[in-house]
């Protein structure tokens, strides 16, 4: 369950961030805007702009995947400066997410998941995940989604949602 909840769900959202992210190069160009000013875009003052969000959602996808297994995390130095290293970096963490397989999470939901700023707390790797790293990753592609959308990018809520598993 918690491969389908993490590695399955978190490939989705990124790469529906990566499609709104090519929507809106390719509206930005017609609209002859340079796309660092969508870069540089926050909703508030307090938030990140959308470079920082589109980071977080990649941090948030392998750090989860990683805790969660035990595994290493690639490293990123959060350098990225234009579209082309973020898209860059969001591949590089849907390859990393590729490698795991459901027998990787076999003890996650009880390990014990802790960071430094939790100052000696922890959660079980059920509550991170359910409580913690999903709606962690929300977060920050649907406030990527909306820096876009307040900025005027066309994009609506099936680019955010993406292609749904549909049976018949």
């Amino acid at each position: 369950m918690f491969y389908e909840i993490t590695v399955t769900q978190f490939s989705k959202m990124l790469t529906n961030l990566s499609h709104i992210l090519d929507k809106a190069a390719a509206e930005a160009e017609t609209k002859k805007v340079d796309f660092n000013v969508y870069l540089g875009s926050r909703l508030a003052p307090d938030q990140f702009n959308l470079t920082r969000q589109i980071q977080i959602a990649c941090d948030t996808a392998k750090m989860c995947a990683a805790r969660l297994t035990g595994k290493t995390a690639p490293v990123h130095e959060d350098n990225e400066t234009t579209l082309a290293q973020l898209k860059e970096r969001i591949q590089k963490v849907l390859d990393y997410l590729a490698t795991f397989t459901p027998a990787d999470y076999k003890d996650a939901a009880t390990i014990k998941v802790a960071q430094p700023r939790w100052e000696g707390k922890y959660l079980t790797g059920a509550e991170f995940a359910v409580q913690h790293a999903i709606p962690n990753l929300h977060f920050h592609v649907v406030t990527a989604y909306a820096i876009l959308r307040h900025n005027g990018i066309t994009i609506g809520k099936k680019d955010y949602l993406g292609d749904m598993p549909f049976k018949s």
